[in-house]
This record gives C-alpha cells, sequence and structure tokens, in this order.
C-alpha cells in the first residue's frame, strides 16, 4: 500500500480537475463539476490496491520508479512509469478544452494515452464509485467500451483496449499506443486514435496560445506560468465562480482535524485571484467572475452577506461527515460541505468592491463599469460602513468566538475608499464626497482601535495585544505605506510573534483556536510577508525567502494551504489558489525589470 501524498499535477478544463499522482493514478476527480460527488476518491482511502473503489489506476508489473512532467506551458500531464528492466509506460493525461463552433468545447471528459518502452506489462484499474466513495458504480461491457451506471450519473469508457482485460484487471503486455476516454455516457463516433488526438494537438494549442499572452515577469517565468494556469483550472467558467481548492478534507496537519471542504468560491480568495490574473493581462476571468458576483449581490437581503457561496451562486453548503471516507492517510474526518457560509466576515465587502473596482479602470474591458454597477456596489459600500466596528469571525473563520478584526475593518475601509475613487472617475462629487467622509472616519476608527502604541503595530484586534498576518496586506490595500514607521512596526512584531522559534515561515496567528494551536505555517502568509519586506526596503531579504518558499512546491510546481516548518511538507487542500497567487504576486514585486535585462 503506497504512502498518499501531495506529490500530484492537475488537469482540468473549468468545469471538472482530476489529481493524478506520481504513479499514473487518477486519486480525485468530482463529476459532474467542482463540487460534484468524488468519482475518483482514492486520495481520501486508505484501502489497498486489491480493494479500494473510486481510482483509475494504470499499474506497471516490476514497478521501479517514475517522472512526471507537465507538457510546457499547458495543463497536458505526461508521467512515465519504469519497471526494473527498463520497460515502461508513458500516460498522457488531459481534460480537452478548445475553441469550437465559436465557443468553448469543455466536456465532462478525461483523455489517457498509453505508450509502452519496450514491452511493459500493465493492469489497469479503472473503479469509479458514487456517494461518496460507498459503492462502485454497475459496470456493462460493450464491444469497445464500458458502461458505469450509478445512482445519478452514467458514465462511459471508450478504448481500443482489451475492455475484458480492464473489466477483468487482468495483466497484459501493452503491444503498441493506445488511447482511453472516459466521461459522458455517449457513443463516440469517430475512430478513438483520430479524436484522442485531436483532441489533444487542439487542447495544447489553446494553452500555449493562452499562456503566450500572459504578460509575465522577467525572473522565475515557468512558475508563474504554472501558478497562472493552475487559478485558471480553479475557475468554474459557467458560472464565473472561482474555487478555493480542488479537494476537501486535507488536514491542515496531522492528525488535527482542520479538515474543510474548499471546493467553493469564497469571495475574498476569489478577488485575490482575479487580481493576480489580471495583473498577468487575463481579463476575462476577472469579467467572468464579476458577472457571478453581480448575480450575489443582486440578490442580497438586508442580512450581513455570507462569505462563500455554491459554484452555481446558491448559498446552501450544509456540513456533513462523509463517514465512509477515513480520509487523507486516514486522518478523518471528510466534510462534505463547509459551515463558514453561515458565519460573519465583514472583510467580504471589501472584497466585492475591491473586485469590481477595475471594471472603472481598465481600458482593456469590454463591458466597463457603468452607473448602474457604482449604485449596486454602493449597496455593499452601505454595509461596510455599517459593520467596520462590529464583531465577525474573521478571514480565518473562527468557530468559536467574534472580535472586531482589524483587518475587517481595513477591508470596510478599502471599500468606501475605492467607492470614492469610482465616484470621482464617474465625475459623481456628491458621492465621491459621501465615501471620502465614510473611508476618514473608518480609518480613524482603526488607528483609535486598531493600533497597538505600546507595541507600536496594528493588532488582530481591536483594543488587543496579538498579532495575525492579513495585516501585512495593509500596504498591498493603499491602506498604508511600506516605509510608514506604523507599518514597519507592524512587521516587526508579526516577526517576533508568527515565526516561531526555528520556522523559516509564517503562521496566520499564533492563539489557542477551536482546535488547540496551529501546528503548520499558512503558506499564502509567508507571500505576504515577502511583499511587505519588498515594500519596506527590504529586498534581499524578500528575494532569499521567496526562493526559499519557491523550493517548497511539490515536483510540478504546485503547492497547497500549508507548509510543515520544519520538514516543508505540504499539507492542506490542493492546489491551493491563495498560495499560486502568492507566487504571481511576489515575483511580480521581486522581479528585475524586463527593460533592464534585455
Amino acid at each position: 500500500m503506497k504512502e498518499r501524498s501531495l506529490e500530484l499535477g492537475l488537469i482540468g478544463n473549468c468545469v471538472i480537475g482530476a489529481l493524478v499522482d506520481k504513479f499514473a493514478e487518477v486519486v480525485w476527480t468530482c463529476l459532474p463539476r467542482f463540487d460534484g460527488d468524488p468519482v475518483f476518491c482514492s486520495l481520501l482511502k486508505t484501502d489497498d490496491e486489491e480493494s479500494i473503489q473510486g481510482t483509475f489506476a494504470i499499474d506497471l508489473e516490476g514497478f521501479s520508479h517514475s517522472e512526471q512532467r507537465y507538457e510546457k506551458n499547458t495543463a497536458i500531464l505526461v508521467t512515465k512509469l519504469y519497471d526494473s528492466h527498463g520497460n515502461g509506460v508513458v500516460v498522457t493525461d488531459f481534460v480537452p478544452r478548445f475553441n469550437q463552433y465559436g465557443r468553448m468545447f469543455r466536456p465532462m471528459m478525461l483523455n489517457r494515452k498509453l505508450e509502452p518502452i519496450g514491452s511493459p506489462k500493465i493492469r489497469i484499474r479503472l473503479r469509479p464509485a458514487f456517494n461518496d466513495g460507498q459503492h462502485p458504480y454497475t459496470r456493462i461491457q460493450g464491444s469497445n467500451h464500458i458502461r458505469f451506471v450509478g445512482n445519478d450519473l452514467a458514465l462511459r469508457l471508450t478504448t481500443g483496449l482489451s475492455v475484458t482485460a480492464i473489466m477483468d484487471e487482468t495483466w497484459f503486455v501493452l503491444d503498441g499506443d493506445h488511447y482511453m476516454i472516459f466521461g459522458d455516457d455517449k457513443s463516440i463516433k469517430e475512430p478513438i486514435k483520430e479524436i484522442s488526438e485531436r483532441f489533444y494537438a487542439e487542447t495544447e494549442s489553446y494553452w500555449l496560445e493562452w499562456s503566450r499572452y500572459l504578460a509575465i515577469p522577467f525572473e522565475w517565468q515557468d512558475a508563474v506560468i504554472r501558478a497562472a494556469i493552475t487559478l485558471k483550472l480553479s475557475a468554474y467558467e459557467d458560472t464565473g465562480a472561482i474555487i478555493a481548492a480542488m479537494t476537501t478534507s486535507l488536514p491542515e496537519a496531522k492528525d488535527t482535524e482542520r479538515n474543510w471542504d474548499y471546493r467553493f468560491c469564497w469571495l475574498r480568495d476569489s478577488y485575490f485571484t482575479v487580481h493576480a490574473l489580471n495583473r498577468l493581462g487575463t481579463t476575462r476571468t476577472m469579467e467572468q467572475y464579476l458577472q457571478y458576483l453581480v448575480n450575489i449581490v443582486a440578490g442580497m437581503d438586508e442580512n450581513h452577506l455570507q462569505p462563500v457561496f455554491c459554484i452555481n451562486g446558491s448559498k446552501s453548503m450544509p456540513e456533513r461527515i462523509a463517514s465512509a471516507l477515513p480520509g487523507y492517510r486516514g486522518m478523518g474526518p471528510v466534510r462534505i460541505g463547509n459551515q463558514a457560509a453561515e458565519q460573519i466576515q465583514h472583510d467580504v465587502y471589501g472584497a466585492i468592491v475591491l473586485s469590481a473596482t477595475q471594471m472603472f479602470f481598465d481600458e482593456r474591458i469590454r463591458r466597463p463599469g457603468s452607473i448602474q454597477l457604482f449604485e449596486l456596489l454602493e449597496s455593499i459600500g452601505d454595509k461596510a460602513f455599517a459593520f467596520y466596528d462590529k464583531p465577525d469571525a474573521g478571514l480565518w473563520e473562527l468557530r468559536g468566538s467574534k472580535h472586531v478584526h482589524t483587518f475587517s475593518s481595513m477591508m470596510c475601509w478599502a471599500a468606501t475608499d475605492r467607492l470614492a475613487k469610482i465616484a470621482r472617475k464617474l465625475e459623481l462629487s456628491e458621492r465621491e464626497n459621501y465615501w471620502r467622509s465614510a473611508s476618514e472616519k473608518i480609518r480613524n476608527a482603526i488607528e483609535d482601535n486598531g493600533f497597538n502604541l505600546e507595541l507600536n503595530a496594528y493588532t488582530a484586534t481591536w483594543g488587543g495585544d496579538t498579532m495575525d498576518a492579513s495585516l501585512l496586506l495593509a500596504c498591498e490595500l493603499g491602506y498604508i505605506d511600506g516605509k510608514d514607521p506604523r507599518f514597519l512596526g507592524t512587521i516587526k512584531e508579526i516577526e517576533n510573534k508568527l515565526m516561531p522559534e526555528g520556522s523559516r515561515y509564517l503562521f496566520r496567528y499564533v492563539v489557542e483556536d477551536d482546535f488547540g494551536m496551529p501546528e503548520n505555517a499558512f503558506t499564502i502568509c509567508s507571500f505576504w510577508y515577502i511583499d511587505a519586506l519588498a515594500a519596506a526596503g527590504r529586498e534581499q531579504e524578500a528575494r532569499e525567502l521567496f526562493e526559499d518558499l519557491l523550493s517548497q512546491r511539490n515536483h510540478l510546481g504546485l503547492m497547497s494551504e500549508d507548509l510543515n516548518p520544519e520538514t516543508g511538507e505540504l499539507w492542506g487542500n490542493f492546489p491551493q489558489t491563495y498560495s499560486m497567487v502568492g507566487i504571481i504576486n511576489s515575483a511580480r514585486i521581486l522581479s528585475k525589470k524586463w527593460e533592464h535585462e534585455l
């Protein structure tokens, strides 16, 4: 039985995503969309290979080692498996995505190509499962396909391989190139080789063209491109929602029960994602996300706006335990749904306005911001102004306590500040004055209550003395200059409090919460720290830490939510959009300029 790890690659097409490990096993895929039932879920199981359900594995007899890489600047994954005699199999995995008939073709389909090296002997284990991995699909054998029938979904594998060998999971010698298409229960009319090669060529062309137009920095180009592709794959294009991660319940640390379902759209996380992609020149994702936001805001009632929504825009995501799934390395519970939807988090109002602001200032946008959009955003600003000094759960979603969080107040300030700037752009002087006055009132309150004179630092909560890594974003938000003594004091206090002895990386906070003391560093916080160091003029330190943090990515350049500060092991949901955003932002800030190097 192999040890599960986050040495995984992501493939997808902005409708579905799949995680493939270094053994060419598809260990996680939800269908028919990101938040669907996990059809392949062996990532959260501990059974041995003979009994495990919810897997799509290519086994090589006498397996010795593997190599894995992405095709350059694409979401196409290549895994090479070798035995001890030099035989092997090359597995090429992708999910089709390309323009066809004037629209984007993005089917619910996994494509796998097998190419022999020498005379490898292989076995295919294709065992989709349903109802949280509890039950196997009923299998029906056809001439060149296998149908899989579950409760609510029927799937089909089409292949030129022996379907008997796949049904019976027998070992056979791979005698040439072969293809497998797994997805919708639809007959494929073309020869499988022709359709597979065509889909491959079109998908490769799409990603190469998409990557070609990224406005990347001079340094760390590969890291930025891989991060950008990963963020793009996390956008559910049909509605514009952006998920926080592909997975649920990968624990933040060993045996902590800090296991959460991240297959939803956090308005805060999504702001950072679209902002990072915008900086690279990919404005379309932001436009699609804004439409998602508009629909949410238009349906807003008088109550607090929840911080997270389903990818279809609905509010309900009741949290339950999937008891049939033991969890990553047996570390349950596995949660489906997220109770955070019930929380009050006031920073969400700033996230919405910040997301939409560029619509009013970026000339590349096809449908720029209008008076009507501004008026809709003002309803969000009204809530920011009403709640900036009220207790909430904070961005870290503390379940057992509420305080007035300084970061939440700063985000409310950002909402009113940007509304004033938009009003000025629209030549609405009366509204500009109103929102300018509101932002000044919020700022004064933050300075009076959120800044600790004794510590010379902004603190996690009003009137408190603990630190929160999110305060490092004060400069990014435009609240304070990077060289202001108050910001420098905040950096120093965060260094003292949130980098435990021996840790190279930053914790989000170091106080006991609902589950005890945090054990692992929260990856995005280290990127925020890097950006803050650069703003404070400590660029060499920032570069050194950035290089160090990049070295903690997995073998394919991906990162999860958390890092063990001693071993560098990846923990938490994967791949985490927050962490990939951090790579992009820090690279842009620290990179040497093109014009200076060429």
